[in-house]
C-alpha cells in the first residue's frame, strides 16, 4: 500500500486551511455528484455506520528493511465492537475486476475521481466480496456485509466485507 507523500499532505492541509469553510461543508439541496463532493465522505445510510467512525482507527506506520511502508491499525473500542457483525456502509465503488458487474471490489469513503484521494488511507476503504455480482457505477452505493477487522499482516487492509450485498 502506498501512502500520500508528506509534501502532498502538507499542500492539502495548507489548501484546506486557506479555503472558505463553506467550500468544504456539505450543502443543502440535490445530492452532490462525485466531482462536487471530493472533500465529503459518502453519507451514512439509515441504520448504518459512518466513515467518521471507521476513520477513527489510528494507523501506525514503519519502514521495513526493503524500504516499504507498512501499517498496522489501532482500532478504537467502538470499531472493535463492529467486528463479526453485519453492518451497512455507503461509499464509492472502485472495481477490481474487468467486468460491468463485480463480486470483488473496494468501497471507498471518498470519490475515486479526486486526485488527493487516489491512495486512500487503510481506514478509508473496505474490501468487499459478494456472492451475487453488483453493477458498477459512479454514484454512492450502500453495501451491507459481515465486517472483519484486519491489519496484523501489515498489508494495508484494515476492513473487509464478506457475504456482502447491496443494502
Amino acid at each position: 500500500m502506498t501512502h500520500r507523500p508528506l509534501f502532498l499532505s502538507a499542500l492539502l492541509a495548507a489548501g484546506l486551511a486557506s479555503a472558505p469553510a463553506l467550500a468544504i461543508q456539505p450543502q443543502p439541496g440535490p445530492p452532490l455528484r462525485p466531482s462536487e463532493s471530493v472533500w465529503v465522505a459518502a453519507p451514512t445510510p439509515k441504520g448504518g455506520v459512518s466513515w467518521a467512525l471507521l476513520e477513527s482507527t489510528k494507523e501506525i506506520t514503519r519502514t521495513d528493511k526493503q524500504g516499504l511502508i507498512r501499517s498496522k491499525p489501532v482500532f478504537p473500542a467502538n470499531v472493535k465492537a463492529l467486528a463479526g457483525k453485519r453492518i451497512k456502509v455507503s461509499g464509492y465503488m472502485m472495481p477490481l475486476q474487468n467486468s460491468p458487474k463485480q463480486t470483488h471490489f473496494v468501497l471507498l469513503a471518498y470519490p475515486p475521481d479526486c486526485p488527493f484521494h487516489l491512495n486512500p488511507a487503510p481506514m478509508q476503504f473496505i474490501e468487499v466480496r459478494t456472492a451475487t455480482p453488483v453493477a458498477t457505477g459512479y454514484d454512492v452505493v450502500t453495501m451491507e456485509g459481515l465486517l472483519s477487522l484486519h491489519g496484523d499482516d501489515e498489508q494495508g487492509i484494515f476492513y473487509r466485507f464478506t457475504d456482502a450485498k447491496p443494502g
